[in-house]
Formats: structure tokens, C-alpha cells, sequence
């Protein structure tokens, strides 16, 4: 199977003078994972979640990410916060890696912020910057070149996914902090044109392809495969009568091309 998404990018220049580790990809091999992750200042403080990527196309396709909820009853600022001297590791900002960046999923529009600190504690204070797309991927971008130059080393980083008054409980994914720069592919800008309706619905719904369908997959949010049909036409109807009213992903493959939508059961 041929794969469509990537992220394209220079290779990563060292990204910090000392020990600093990333990009925070929350991948089995790689960083982030299995650090101490503190949250704080969101009511019961439930835990950073690791999960499986619940929409794995456009910017980002990799397997694993954080999950965030943050409580209605929660302080604006709730956050997650790694251990001083752990995880990150120790590393000044200069000129190369003063532009930080992080991939985030949100349902609305908020401000994510992000702060360094140092071993004493002692910190600028965040950085915030608004998310402008809902409902998949989107890469975000911190400036830090005031802090150019700035010692002691930092050791610690805070991720605040969603710096607002809240009415409602809302469910944040990040991921790839530190990252290089991402965009789609051309080969993922020319894919087909592909319909699936009703969104929301409440039984089943029609999947239509300018391309061939080969099969369809259904998902959970927490990546379970839960059905999967094989197909070889440009219009499809899959019964969804069986499953429970939520959020599923759906999976669209062909020989040429994979996309990825989420799709809605009302009850």
C-alpha cells in the first residue's frame, strides 16, 4: 500500500546546546512517552493520557499522542508540567531552536501556551498563541527569542493545551513539541475527492470516491478497529446500526491513496 501522508521538513539541526531531548513524540521508541507528567490546577487533576493518534492524517499520522481533558471546573491555566531535570533534560535557547512548535487537535478555538522553567523555578512566563483550524491537526508556533541568551539552562517544560474560561469538559491531543516545521505532500494535496454523508447520522452512512474504494475501516477513538469492509466500487453504503452513539474514526483505502475522516452517531 502506497502511503499517502507524510511530514515533510528539514532534518532537525541540534535542537539545544546541552542535554535537551526531542522532539516529544510520545512514540514508543522515542521521547516523551514514558516521562512524569504533572497536571495540575484542573480540579481532580485527572492524568496525562498516552492514546492512540484518534486522527491520523493531514500534519500528523504517527501512532501515539497525548490526551488532555481539561475540566470545566478547572482554572484556565491548567496545564501539564515535566519533572525539573528530567525528560527534557537541560538546554538554553539561542538563535536555531527559538522558534518551539507543537501539533494540537481541539474541538475549539483557545490559546495554548507554553513556558520554560528554570532548576530554581524562575521563568519568563508563558507564551501563548491561539489554534486556528478545529477538528484536525494543526502546527503551532512559539517564539522565544527573548529568551536568547537567558542562564541557568532550563530543565522543565509546561504545556498549558488550553489557556481559557471553560463551559464545558474539553478533550486536547498534542503532539511532536520541539518539531521541525510540517506540511502536507503533494501527493496528499492531490488526493481524491472523497464524500461521506450524512455527518452526523444516525444509522448508516454513503462513502463517495472519485477513485476505487478497496476498503473501509472503522475505528474507535482509541484506535480499536472495529469493522472493516472490502470493497471495489466508487460508492458504498456501510451499516453502522450495531454501534453506539459517539465518535468514530473512518478509514477510506485504495490502491492509490488512505484518508481519514471522523464521523458522528447520533442517538
Amino acid at each position: 500500500m502506497l502511503k499517502i501522508y507524510k511530514i515533510m521538513g528539514a532534518l532537525l539541526a541540534p535542537l539545544f546546546i546541552n542535554a535537551q531531548n526531542g522532539p516529544i513524540d510520545f512514540e514508543a521508541n522515542g521521547e516523551g512517552a514514558a516521562w512524569t507528567w504533572t497536571v495540575f490546577e484542573n480540579d481532580s487533576n485527572p492524568a496525562l493520557e498516552i492514546v492512540a493518534n484518534p486522527d491520523p492524517s493531514g500534519l500528523n499520522t504517527s501512532a501515539t499522542v497525548a490526551k488532555f481533558t481539561a475540566l470545566q471546573a478547572g482554572n484556565p491555566w491548567a496545564g501539564c508540567e515535566t519533572l525539573h531535570g528530567a525528560g527534557t533534560g537541560s538546554f538554553l535557547i539561542d538563535a536555531n531552536n527559538a522558534q518551539i512548535r507543537i501539533m494540537v487537535w481541539k474541538t475549539e478555538i483557545s490559546d495554548v501556551g507554553i513556558k520554560l522553567v528554570r532548576p530554581d523555578g524562575w521563568s519568563l512566563g508563558e507564551i501563548k498563541v491561539p489554534n486556528t483550524k478545529t477538528n484536525e491537526w494543526e502546527q503551532i508556533t512559539f517564539d522565544f527569542s527573548s529568551h536568547i541568551g537567558l542562564t541557568p539552562a532550563y530543565d522543565q517544560l509546561v504545556v498549558f493545551p488550553d489557556f481559557q474560561a471553560r463551559t464545558s469538559d474539553q478533550v486536547i491531543y498534542f503532539d511532536n513539541i520541539f518539531g521541525p516545521a510540517a506540511s502536507l505532500s503533494e501527493e496528499e494535496i492531490s488526493l481524491p475527492q472523497i464524500e461521506l454523508y450524512p455527518n452526523p447520522g444516525t444509522r448508516n452512512f454513503q462513502v463517495k470516491s472519485a477513485e476505487l474504494i478497496q476498503v473501509i475501516q472503522v475505528f474507535s477513538l482509541n484506535g480499536a478497529l472495529l469493522a472493516e469492509y472490502q470493497a471495489a466500487a466508487t460508492e458504498l453504503e456501510i451499516p453502522m446500526e450495531k454501534l453506539v452513539p459517539g465518535v468514530y474514526l473512518i478509514r477510506v483505502i485504495g490502491d492509490q491513496f488512505q484518508q481519514n475522516f471522523r464521523w458522528i452517531k447520533e442517538g
